[in-house]
């Protein structure tokens, strides 16, 4: 398919549009995040290190950028307005967990019923339709399906939110997840999709401006969780044509892969010291690079180098035959095992 001169100024004018008005936004957010009292002290929990009170403002700047741009670029229209409205839930349980700190349970529950709304407005995988299983029924087939998507959303959820785990590092993954969705959406000619990409990328890239260390305001739950449910969802809904299955149903993994990898690194120190998965402390990628005597902002750069790094990979696989490209699926797994190993040695005691 080809790609026309107006569709690439379309997509720049999308961009533009979404980092202007997160630079603008940001302020007034950081106002509106301290009169609602959403601020993170230092030292209000064991893994926190900053040293000032700082706002949780990202959820605001993103929720407010996406209202503004949903009659400008009409994002009412389906798919689309699907993940918006299922976002919505997302963003109200981080939000109440950033002001009052929820349990575990009860953000699972938010996330799943995220994840069940945005099925039923019609955004699912559809891996087993394509698998010859003759003996299962269609019903079947279709809750296997569903299964895989709560499971897919809920992780990539978490996952965000547990990446987030120093000044810029999440809505640096996040931004560089939604550029190489927007090109390769572009390219399968679904201009609705890379649009709302650009518009997300734009966001990110305005945010990560009062984010970047030394951050202005954090993300807080309501953004981390609401870009990674956007992020999953979007991943879902991205098809592309004329392609082999074999050559692309690895793709959202790959692009997604460093806070699916840094989640494994966690939940595997969390049961070998016999902790709760979901007690935050400071055993993710980023704090373990720092205590292998890697510069902060550096540990920062590495792990946004390599989200790149396997974006590049997989856009690159998307034009290979399927043995290849799974061949090269394959070693970018043997080589997060690898690292897997070690970056978990050494685990302190809990």
């Amino acid at each position: 398919m080809s790609i026309s001169f107006n569709q690439i100024i379309d997509l720049l004018k999308a961009n533009a549009s979404g980092m202007a008005v997160a630079l603008v936004l940001g302020p007034l957010a950081v106002w509106l995040a301290i009169r609602m009292k959403l601020v993170d002290v230092p030292g209000s929990a064991a893994h926190k290190s900053h040293l000032l009170p700082t706002p949780m403002a990202g959820g605001i700047v993103l929720a407010l950028s996406l209202i503004l741009f949903i009659p400008i670029f009409h994002l009412w229209q389906k798919p689309i307005s699907a993940i918006l409205i299922a976002a919505i839930i997302i963003f109200i349980f981080g939000l109440l967990d950033d002001v009052k700190r929820l349990s575990a349970a009860q953000k699972l529950i938010g996330q799943v019923l995220g994840a069940i709304l945005l099925i039923a407005l019609g955004v699912s995988v559809h891996i087993f339709e394509g698998f010859p299983i003759h003996f299962l029924s269609e019903k079947v087939i279709t809750v296997l399906d569903w299964g895989v998507t709560v499971f897919w959303i809920v992780g990539i959820t978490n996952a965000f939110n547990f990446v987030d785990s120093m000044d810029g590092l999440a809505v640096g993954i996040a931004a560089i997840a939604f550029a190489f969705l927007m090109g390769m959406a572009l390219i399968a000619q679904q201009i609705f999709l890379a649009n709302f990409s650009a518009i997300c990328l734009g966001i990110c890239i305005g945010m990560y401006f009062f984010n970047v260390s030394p951050a202005r305001f954090f993300l807080g739950d309501a953004a981390a969780q609401t870009l990674g449910f956007i992020l999953a969802a979007v991943a879902i809904i991205y098809t592309p044509q004329n392609l082999p299955q074999g050559s692309s149903w690895f793709v959202p993994i790959m692009v997604l892969g460093i806070p699916i990898f840094d989640t494994t690194l966690v939940v595997i120190s969390r049961l070998r010291r016999h902790t709760p998965i979901y007690l935050a402390d400071q055993t993710h990628t980023y704090h373990r690079l720092v205590a292998l005597g890697v510069n902060p902002n550096r540990a920062v750069l590495t792990i946004h180098l390599g989200s790149l790094a396997l974006c590049l990979l997989a856009f690159i696989a998307l034009s290979l035959t399927p043995w290849i490209a799974n061949l090269i699926f394959g070693v970018v797994l043997c080589v997060g095992f690898v690292a897997l190993f070690f970056l978990g040695r050494g685990i302190p005691p809990s």
